[in-house]
């Protein structure tokens, strides 16, 4: 291994955050782990293009590497576990924010961290599930503990059905064979959604609109949620009874504006998801599923690429809604 390597390092000074790839070398690497891991891959989410821009206060400290997934090759290894070769995944538990991320060539990364990439699966593949499949996986599986199934539910809907979290759930769900209607803000994504097997869709605006009504009639047999507020709200109010929610994101609004009517009349369900502090056998769990499910075409239809320099360029673009699925970082380009 070289001893200098590309890094995009985001710091903070005089009330202004910048973002630049710089050359570094291994006395850089902070000690935060006991596994060195040469970094092929990561993906570029929400939470990212806060960070990359300053949006938002992700960052507990500066200068720091966000990217909150990465897949890579281990090079070193001081556990028992992980051996040089073995080709692994890292997302969430705070990669990016607290610790050194995915937009660096080398980094070094705590065992328990580590999942090892999954048959079937590429480690760009696992870039382009990320986060947000892992999401959208461990979204369907608390959908399936409480109850939904095939032999008995119909129509199950999924928001922000042309971001990340939405199109993997979308795929996934369609997959498993349930009637998927997509709820998007973005009309020329139809037939990108079509492709991934929606067979219908609803405005965005027509879930989101307020009402002056607790109930209404009863449509979903579940949802997998990445938008909340004044969509969730709708969602809330035409659940069919004892059905679920999956919630995972916050882009409409971290206010709730409902009744506890539909929890206590319809007996739904509101099902948080977080794949940040996921368990790690959730997510081997989740990973396996994702490889078995996950259509090859599908996970290529809603995939782009592009070098780790051109990131700080693109988080705009994400953070205004602009992009369609996912984005892999190559972090050797």
């Amino acid at each position: 291994m070289d001893d200098k390597f590309k890094a995009l390092l985001v710091d903070f000074q005089d009330g202004k955050t910048t973002a630049e790839l710089r050359e570094l070398d291994n006395s850089d690497i902070p000690e935060q782990g006991d596994v060195l891991v040469a970094v092929r891959y990561s993906s570029l989410n929400y939470k990212d293009g806060l960070a990359v821009t300053g949006a938002a206060k992700v960052l507990l400290s500066h200068p720091m590497v966000p990217g909150i997934d990465l897949a890579g090759v281990v090079v070193e290894s001081e556990s028992p576990d992980f051996g040089p070769g073995d080709e692994v995944v890292v997302t969430g538990y705070n990669t990016g924010e607290k610790y050194w991320g995915g937009y660096s060539q080398v980094n070094r990364v705590r065992s328990k961290t580590l999942v090892r990439k999954p048959d079937g699966l590429s480690l760009k593949d696992t870039m382009a599930i990320g986060t947000a499949g892992l999401t959208a996986m461990l979204s369907v599986m608390a959908l399936e503990d409480h109850g939904l199934s095939r032999e008995v539910d119909e129509q199950i809907i999924v928001t922000g059905a042309s971001g990340g979290v939405g199109s993997v759930a979308v795929a996934l769900l369609a997959k498993l064979g349930y009637s998927v209607t997509a709820s998007t803000g973005k009309p020329e994504a139809r037939d990108y959604l079509e492709a991934l097997g929606a067979r219908e869709f609803i405005e965005r605006e027509s879930l989101a609109s307020p009402s002056k009504r607790p109930l209404e009639a009863g449509r979903w047999s579940g949802a997998v949620d990445a938008v909340g507020g004044d969509t969730l709200a709708g969602l809330i109010r035409t659940m069919r009874p004892h059905t679920s929610i999956a919630l995972s994101g916050n882009a409409g609004g971290i206010g709730l504006n409902t009744t506890v009517l539909p929890f206590i009349l319809r007996g739904v369900n509101l099902l948080g998801i977080d794949s940040n502090f996921a368990t790690m056998d959730a997510r081997v769990t989740a990973w396996r599923r994702l490889s078995e499910l996950l259509p090859k075409a599908s996970l290529e239809q809603m995939t782009q690429e592009i070098p780790l320099r051109d990131v700080p360029k693109v988080c705009p673009d994400i953070l205004k809604g602009r992009i369609t699925g996912r984005l892999v970082v190559n972090i050797g380009d």
